[in-house]
């Protein structure tokens, strides 16, 4: 299976996966985690700040993800998609091609999980947006590209990360 978390930042999709990861379900999954650091120390710009070239540069990564056979991701295309649709420098006909031309791929994700911000409070990593409304504009464009482009199977998660883990597992099993 193609897995991936979507969410806006600071939700806990990261901690979700490193804790799925140790989880025998997902002993043969290849994980891919967040890479803001590695991504910000090429230069390249993040969050508020995004450039087209920049989201390109996300989308290929979301896309090379997709290319593996069983994959457990905290980043898909519509987290990539909400923040292009934020960017102030992408003009709005570049937004509106790249989002057309991300979601080409949306069929290829066997499950989406939505992890919701409900609750959950926004940690400085030193790298992430810590602006709490620039954070929710972020979640209703993902939810909102949710709603438009949705995706072969969703699941929306809520809570601690055991009440997450035990929604995901429930749900990929009992589809099964």
């Amino acid at each position: 299976m193609k897995i991936g978390l979507c969410g806006t930042m600071s939700v806990g999709k990261t901690t979700l996966v490193n804790a799925l990861r140790a989880d025998f379900h997902f002993a043969h999954y290849q994980t891919a985690t967040e890479r803001s650091k590695y991504l910000m120390n090429m230069g390249i710009p993040l969050n508020t700040d995004s450039t087209l070239k920049g989201q390109l540069v996300f989308l290929a990564e979301r896309s090379a993800e997709l290319m593996m056979n069983k994959v457990l991701t905290d980043r898909t295309i519509w987290d990539v998609c909400a923040f292009t649709a934020l960017a102030k420098s992408i003009p709005d006909h570049q937004k509106y091609d790249f989002e057309h031309t991300a979601m080409h791929l949306k069929d290829e994700y066997d499950l989406v999980i939505y992890v919701s911000p409900e609750g959950v409070g926004i940690e400085n990593n030193g790298i992430r947006e810590t602006n709490s409304e620039y954070r929710d504009q972020v979640d209703y464009q993902i939810r909102n590209l949710l709603e438009l482009y949705p995706p072969k199977n969703l699941l929306k998660v809520s809570g601690s990360t055991e009440n997450r883990m035990k929604a995901i597992i429930d749900h990929i099993y009992r589809k099964t």
